[in-house]
């Protein structure tokens, strides 16, 4: 799965599909959301009249119809009955309402949650292919338990649920290992290999797991290396997520210190696109970031402390 210069696009928009039956509760909000925009523009009304419909902003209207807003019952049948829909358009909604309304796995560990990383989570699941760049630590979805928890403590050094928070971590990555586990395509500074996260130890069993998984069907490793990334590496994590499930097609995901924005506008969509095929043309092609998880692998274990002597 390599992936080639910017003049292939590793990074195209993705195609529209119709949603399956069983459509997990990500997949439904977005495509209940897009059927309400589609019931507002073809009676040709604005955001602002509609969100009078149900006592909301203009804004919380685009959110819902993204699917980046929770879909409330009361405000959903409110809007079938202005909109005026006939039996089977109501049963159309009520079923994406439905489904969008489904308890999922990650909703147990909301506590030690954001609702900016559970609404990633979500996507995640929905998605058939994540492309993602980090420029100081390992990618979630590529993390080893131990090296989880050294970012987790970093982060929040002795707060309570600390161990939830790195199972939750491993929970995403069951997506990985299902039947259709979406395509991965990993683009890592160089910096993340040089940054001994957890001690050399843990840093060891962190590169043998991603050099594990960069010879897994569909994950897709690259390394930024330093004299490539001057010109091209943001200074923020950035990762673009796209859907055949009916709903918006395309979503990026921008990460700050302890928030993060979701992008659907096509403009914003095309800009954060444009950076990682970018950083893809100048990513180091999969066997020379083999070699380069392998070198740094040969350091860190120089560094480890040798054992008791038998």
């Amino acid at each position: 799965m390599s992936v080639g210069p910017v003049s292939q696009d590793p990074f195209p928009e993705a195609s529209v599909t119709p949603l399956p039956k069983q459509a997990k509760p990500e997949a439904a909000a977005r495509l209940l959301g897009e059927e309400l925009r589609h019931l507002r523009l073809e009676r040709n009304l604005t955001l602002e009249a509609v969100g009078k419909v149900i006592r909301a902003s203009a804004s919380k209207i685009s959110r819902l119809e993204r699917g980046m807003h929770p879909p409330r019952e009361r405000d959903i049948y409110d809007l079938v009955r202005f909109f005026q829909l006939g039996p089977e358009e109501e049963r159309v909604i009520d079923a994406l309402l439905r489904q969008a309304q489904y308890s999922a796995w990650y909703k147990q560990y909301s506590d030690v949650t954001p609702t900016y990383l559970k609404r990633l989570i979500g996507l995640e699941g929905s998605a058939h292919a994540i492309y993602t760049y980090e420029n100081h630590v390992v990618p979630g979805l590529l993390q080893t338990p131990q090296y989880a928890r050294a970012v987790v403590e970093a982060a929040l050094p002795q707060a309570p649920g600390n161990e939830r928070r790195v199972e939750l971590r491993m929970g995403r990555q069951e997506l990985l290992h299902c039947d259709q586990c979406p395509q991965v395509v990993a683009l890592l500074d160089e910096g993340v290999l040089r940054r001994p996260v957890g001690g050399y130890e843990v840093m060891c069993g962190q590169l043998e797991h991603l050099l594990e998984a960069s010879d897994i069907q569909g994950i897709n490793i690259r390394i930024v290396e330093f004299e490539a990334s001057a010109l091209a590496s943001p200074t923020y994590p950035i990762t673009h997520l796209r859907f055949s499930d009916g709903g918006p097609s395309e979503v990026v995901y921008v990460e700050h210190i302890d928030s993060a924005i979701y992008l659907t506008r096509p403009s914003d969509v095309e800009r954060y696109r444009h950076v990682l095929n970018q950083l893809a043309y100048v990513a180091a092609p999969r066997e020379r970031s083999k070699e380069l998880l392998r070198g740094a692998l040969k350091r860190y274990r120089k560094m480890v402390p040798a054992g008791p002597q038998a």
